[in-house]
């Protein structure tokens, strides 16, 4: 599912405190403005190695979801990585941090949510986790868990919802 009907304002609606709705801060950047799929995960210290290895998989219709630590030290995805994203199939990412190339970003066919920009690339060193529940902006997201984004926001459920 990458590109859901349902808003956010109405699965919150719809599901109550079964919603977990993500604390405002983040904007978009992609040019899909609406976004969902199930969740994969990695979690990153200002090194986007992980991220690249995952969006270099077969995305599915997925959403990856990004631990940055709220870094300002570096942005986690540029328009190299968003167009490797959009033509491997991945719905969108969610990033707790930076990206970069904001222009060309907002012109690839993808859903981009971070906390702003920075011009400078992260480290390389190979750092991080895949696919383990991460937890920021008040939310847990479990991979396999869905998330549905919009201008509105953040909603992460157990399951799909129609």
């Amino acid at each position: 599912m990458s590109q859901s009907t349902v808003s956010t304002p109405d699965i919150s609606d719809e599901l109550g405190d079964n919603a977990r709705v993500v604390e405002p801060g983040f904007n978009d950047f992609g040019k899909r403005r609406r976004f969902s799929g199930r969740i994969s995960t990695v979690s990153c210290p200002d090194d986007n190695s992980l991220v690249r290895a995952a969006l270099e998989t077969p995305g599915e219709g997925r959403v990856l979801v990004v631990d940055g630590n709220a870094s300002s030290n570096c942005a986690f995805l540029g328009d190299q990585m968003a167009v490797l994203a959009s033509n491997n199939g991945w719905s969108g990412v969610v990033i707790n941090g930076c990206i970069r190339d904001s222009e060309i970003v907002a012109t690839i066919d993808i859903g981009i949510k971070a906390l702003g920009t920075h011009p400078r690339k992260s480290l390389k060193r190979g750092l991080g986790e895949r696919d383990i529940p991460l937890r920021f902006a008040g939310v847990e997201f479990r991979p396999g868990d869905y998330l549905y984004a919009d201008r509105d926001g953040i909603v992460v459920t157990a399951g799909p919802v129609s």
